[in-house]
């Protein structure tokens, strides 16, 4: 991820709706949550979430899909991982073991379980 991507992905999250909505979409896992669902978790207006899914999908950090009638979002793990990489990769000047091992673990999610605890 550049700086460029890191700086539009931030812009999106920056906001508290949208910031609740990846949080839950990550809890979600790869199932992801209807457009309806988190409208109504979030106690929001539909077309609200719409605008707010909208502008997480155009940074790339979301993905929706059919089913139905409904549209499914999704995290996109991999995204969130690079976003997450993206801070982390000089920590300690590049030399730290444990952010290193840990942006490996973030590479390899998948947004499903693993059955590891």
């Amino acid at each position: 991820m550049n700086e460029d991507q890191a700086l539009g992905a931030f812009a999106a999250i920056s906001n508290a709706t949208r910031l609740r909505i990846v949080r839950m979409l990550v809890v979600a896992g790869s199932d992801g949550r209807s457009a309806g669902l988190i409208a109504e978790a979030l106690d929001a207006q539909p077309s609200r979430i719409s605008f707010h899914l909208n502008q997480l999908e155009q940074a790339g950090l979301v993905e929706s899909r059919r089913e139905g009638r409904s549209i499914i979002y999704s995290a996109i793990f991999p995204a969130l991982s690079d976003l997450v990489a993206f801070l982390m990769r000089d920590c300690c000047e590049g030399h730290c073991a444990v952010c290193d091992k840990a942006i490996a673990l973030f590479a390899k999610c998948t947004g499903r379980p693993t059955g590891e605890v």
